[in-house]
């Protein structure tokens, strides 16, 4: 897909590898619709830079989890910005969630932003996008969909599931709308790291560093262009998969 002229709407847009990925879409020419939960400000602040790239930017309050607010979203970015042709599905809650437990509310919030959100997203723009006969999913999953992480059974379970609906979409929406997937590694660190968990989390990688989340915005550039890509998904990790091996023998 040639991206200049589309419009783009990204969840969680407004920050960290949501805002990377909006600004790497409009640079490339696509109109962009930022989704926010409570990041009014950061998606005011992105919206501005997105256009100061030449494309126009839409910022839209929406929980993703509420069926509702997703279709109000898609209606109000047809009406100003018209059909969605890109769906990126960024936004997620990362936040632990202990097992066993008698508090559901965290499993309950965790997986209502990272499963019902992108299914009710990708069930909004696809009509349109298959009544025009062309269309792109991209979610944004991570490692923990193909590994345990303690203490992050929901997130975990989230990111499993994103990437069983990437290639249930692919198939239900093909040949028309293609849907794939990128799951970053350590691009980012979050703010409560230290400077030795930092580091050790660069040394877990084959490359010895953290990546960009410029980086993941590079892979979902090459995802949106590449047109006989679909139900894939691309590792943007630096070989952190792989890096104990780095002090295995044998």
């Amino acid at each position: 897909m040639d991206i200049h002229g589309k419009t783009a709407l990204i969840t969680g847009g407004a920050h960290r590898v949501g805002k990377a990925i909006t600004l790497a879409l409009a640079q490339a020419g696509a109109n962009v619709v930022i989704n926010y939960h409570s990041s009014a400000q950061a998606a005011k602040e992105t919206a501005s830079e997105a256009r100061s790239l030449g494309v126009r930017a839409l910022t839209v309050q929406a929980d993703i989890a509420k069926n509702e607010q997703v279709k109000n979203m898609i209606q109000r970015a047809k009406k100003e910005l018209g059909s969605i042709d890109i769906l990126i599905n960024s936004a997620s809650l990362f936040r632990k969630t202990p097992f066993p437990t008698t508090d559901h509310s965290a499993w309950h919030q965790v997986t209502g932003i990272g499963i019902d959100g992108p299914y009710y997203c990708a069930n909004a723009v696809a009509p349109d996008m298959l009544a025009r006969g062309q269309g792109v999913i991209i979610n944004i999953t991570d490692l923990s969909a193909f590994e345990p992480w303690p203490g992050f059974l929901a997130h975990s379970v989230s990111k499993a599931a994103l990437m069983a609906l990437t290639r249930q979409l692919a198939l239900e929406l093909a040949p028309a709308v293609r849907v794939n997937a990128v799951a970053p590694g350590p691009v980012l660190p979050p703010e409560n790291y230290s400077p030795e968990l930092v580091d050790r989390i660069a040394d877990k990688t084959l490359l010895g560093r953290w990546g960009t989340p410029e980086d993941v915005a590079e892979a979902v550039l090459y995802l949106i262009r590449a047109d006989y890509v679909t139900g894939d998904v691309i590792f943007v990790d630096g070989g952190e998969r792989f890096g104990h091996q780095k002090h295995e023998r044998g």
